[in-house]
Parts: C-alpha cells; structure tokens; sequence
C-alpha cells in the first residue's frame, strides 16, 4: 500500500494562509473612514468650518455689510463719548475717552457670548395696553429717556448757561467727575452695545462674523474718539448740532421700544445733511473772517 501525501512537508495544512496575510475586507471595514487622525493637535471639523467660511463670498459681503453697520451704529456712542469727555478737564479726557470705548468693547464682547439670552430678550415679557413689551425694548426706551434728558439738559445748559451757576461758578458746574462721566457712559454702552447686537443676530448668523465686525467697529471708534472730540471742541455750533443728533437718536430709541421701527437710513441721512448745511455755514463764517467781513454784512 503506497503511503500517505503528507503535504506542506510532513505537516498539517494548518500554516499561513494568503487570507492570513492578506485579509479580505468586510462590510465594516468599508465603514471606516481611510484617514483617521492619530493624535488631538488638528480638530478637523472647527477647522474645516473656518476654511469654508473664508471660501464663501456672501460671508465676506456679509462682513463687510455688518462691520458698516457697526461702525453707523457706534457713531451715537461715540457722539455722546466725546460731548461727555469735553466736559471733563483736558488732561483726563483721553483717558476717559479709552475707558468708555474699552467697556462698549467688553459688553458688546460678553454679550456676544451669551447669544441666545439676548435672543431670548426679545420676547414678549408682559403686556400693558394690549401692547407686548420685552426686556429689549424696557432696555431701549429706558436708554432713550435718558438720552433725550441727558441731551436737553446739555442744551439748556449752553443756550442759558447763566441760570444754572453764578458767573464765578459757571464753568465749573459744567465739569464732570471722571467717575461721573464714566458711569453715565457706561449706562448708554449697555443701551448701544444691546441694539448692536441684537442687529448683528440679525443680520448673519455666524459668531464669528459677529466678533470681528464688532471688534473693528470698537477699533474704529477708538481711533476716532481723539480727532471727533477735539474738532468738536474746536467747534461749538457742532455741540449744539450734536446734541440736536443724541435727541433724534433717543427719539429713535423710545419709538423702537414701542414697536415703532424707524429706518436707520432716513435718521443717518437727514444728520448727513444737517451735518453738510453746518460744515456749509463754517466754511462761509471762516471766509467772511478772513475778508474781515461782519457775521451779519451781505
């Protein structure tokens, strides 16, 4: 009788196999994603959202849109920084000036990071005369009170400076504290840094896009908080056009807390334009001067 093949040389077909080697892929091998990274130092998805933001062209147009507005919007600070600085001695007004401008950064920054409470402000809170009223708009007419009496009492106090102190005392009851001053600019911060924001959750919805259109708003205001308020102090019918401005902007203020939404447009172009007429009647009090004109000659 022959022997037996022993294959695989005398052992058993046990050995390594090609399937051994090279497996076959399975159903859950194909599930796997091909690329897996091997440590925590690259976060794909954050990254990857950021990179399609900065491909996308309606972000950057809505940037651009938003970082305008901002900008529009901080002129009512900034207006009413720089009225309040002036009143303060000239060595402690730049500094006020930076702080005020510093804590509508911090608020419009703090507020940005708590997004959906301020969304959550523009709820209905209680009604009063079949009207719904929110946070945001107690916030708004509240701010626009203010601002309109802060505003008409500067007024009063250039057109009848007299009734307010003695002559000896007159300019020295116009000054302001640097606490005083700050503590007034911070109420209207928190006013302007809520409407700014709640402009912002409307306009994109993107926080990123929101932090730098707010940072660069602040920036610019920074820059020209200096050169607005020296020229207004170099000009004292500007004063009077300015706060002619802080009325009509806590008029505004009032009628958007009472769901009367007034177009910014039609606000900033007619202060456009009062301001053109003024620069206007400048220019023409600045010629007649130089020809030694009287103001009331033809």
């Amino acid at each position: 009788m022959a022997p037996a093949v022993v294959t695989n040389f005398g052992k058993t077909d046990v050995g390594i196999s090609s399937e051994m080697v090279f497996p076959k892929p399975t159903i859950a091998d194909h599930n796997k994603p091909r690329h897996q990274p091997t440590n925590g130092f690259r976060n794909p998805t954050a990254m990857d959202h950021l990179l399609t933001l900065a491909a996308d062209p309606a972000v950057w147009a809505a940037l651009v849109t938003l970082v305008a507005m901002e900008i529009v919007l901080g002129i009512d600070n900034l207006i009413f920084i720089s009225i309040l600085s002036n009143k303060l001695p000239e060595a402690q007004r730049a500094r006020t000036q930076r702080i005020g401008i510093g804590l509508a950064l911090f608020l419009r920054l703090a507020l940005l990071g708590t997004v959906a409470w301020i969304a959550r402000l523009t709820q209905p809170a209680f009604t009063l005369f079949d009207h719904a009223f929110s946070w945001r708009d107690m916030i708004l007419i509240s701010g626009g009170l203010f601002l309109v009496w802060k505003a008409t009492k500067e007024i009063h106090h250039h057109v009848a400076p007299g009734e307010q102190a003695g002559a000896a005392g007159g300019v020295a009851a116009a000054m302001l504290t640097p606490v005083a001053a700050i503590g007034q600019i911070l109420v209207l911060d928190i006013v302007f840094s809520i409407d700014s924001i709640v402009t912002a959750i409307g306009m994109t919805e993107h926080v990123a896009i929101m932090f730098i259109a707010v940072i660069a708003a602040v920036t610019v205001m920074l820059v020209a908080a200096g050169p607005l308020s020296r020229f207004i102090d170099r000009n004292p019918t500007i004063v009077m056009l300015a706060l002619s401005f802080l009325v009509v902007i806590g008029m505004t203020l009032i009628a958007e807390g009472f769901g009367s939404h007034v177009p910014k447009g039609y606000i900033y172009a007619a202060m456009a334009f009062s301001a053109f007429v003024e620069g206007m009647n400048m220019l023409s009090r600045r010629a007649k001067a130089k020809r030694g004109q009287p103001e009331g000659g033809h």
